[in-house]
Order: C-alpha cells, then structure tokens, then sequence
C-alpha cells in the first residue's frame, strides 16, 4: 500500500525527469572541463538516445539511474515497496532495452560507456574513465583541447557551462 495519496504520488512522479538530470548535468560539465567538447544530446537516430554521442569520433555516453536502470549498488538493489508489480518488471525492461540499445550502437561501429549515477561522486576515478573511453583507438589525440575550463557550479545549465569564452 502506498503511503501516498494518489495526488502527490503523481506529482512526484512528474518531477522526475528522463533527460537533463543533474548527473547528465554533471558529466557534461566533467567533459567540458577535460576539454571533451562537440558532443551532442539525445540522438533521436541513435538507438537508446545517447546522453552524449561524439558523432564523428562515434563515441556514446549513457548516464543511468541507479535505481531506474536496475545497478548492482546499494540504490539500485533497492526494490519498490509499493505498486511491485508494475515497477520491477518496468526496471527488467529497462534493463533489457538498454542491453538491446548498446548492441544496436557497437553493432553500427560505436564504442559506448555507460556512466552510473552512484559513480558520478567519485570525480578522480570518473575522470580517468572518462579520458581512457574517449581517447581509445584515437590516432589524432587533438580530440581534447589543450585549454582547461575552470569547474562550475551544478546549479548552472549546460549552456553556461559549456559556453565558450
């Protein structure tokens, strides 16, 4: 039973958003700062819709939700208490069309990285992560500009973040 009324359990679920999170927010500004610029946003003619997509370097980034995307952490172990019927097998779905979405990408030539949100809080390791995923198999290491962007706070958008000076 759900502890909710049925009217604030909706606008909860309103609030929750698919794209433009603060981790997607988050790691576009960790790209920035690198100096990984170009990207673009949610490909609608990418399988899955990648969270960022080098299009020409075909490299995509997927920043999943613990909890929505089923990961083996503390928060996306976490089970539904309320409505299990319908929300456990939403998140194997998920799960299933997200295997099937990195498939379709690697299958086009495109190396992926799926980037979790319990990670996002351990920038030095995500860091490293980040610049191994996007130089792999580069033979032209220009892909990352020489300047460093100075770090902005998360409650800026990605428009203020990524502006160039």
């Amino acid at each position: 039973m759900d502890k909710l009324t049925p009217e604030r359990r909706s606008e909860n679920m309103r609030q929750i958003r698919g794209k433009n999170t603060l981790p997607e927010f988050a790691i576009r500004r960790l790209c920035c700062e690198l100096g990984y610029t170009g990207y673009r946003i949610h490909r609608k003619d990418l399988p899955g819709k990648p969270d960022l997509a080098w299009v020409g370097r075909k490299r995509a980034i997927f920043v999943h939700g613990c909890f929505w995307h089923g990961h083996h952490c503390a928060e996306g172990i976490r089970k539904p208490k309320s409505n299990r019927d319908y929300w456990i097998p939403k998140i194997e779905r998920n799960q299933q069309r997200d295997a099937e979405n990195i498939a379709a990408l690697r299958v086009a030539g495109w190396s992926v990285l799926v980037i979790w949100e319990c990670e996002i809080n351990k920038q030095g390791r995500l860091s490293k992560r980040l610049q191994q995923f996007l130089l792999a198999n580069t033979l032209n290491k220009s892909f990352r500009r020489t300047r460093q962007k100075a770090r902005v706070p998360l409650t800026q958008t990605s428009e203020e973040f990524c502006r160039k000076p």
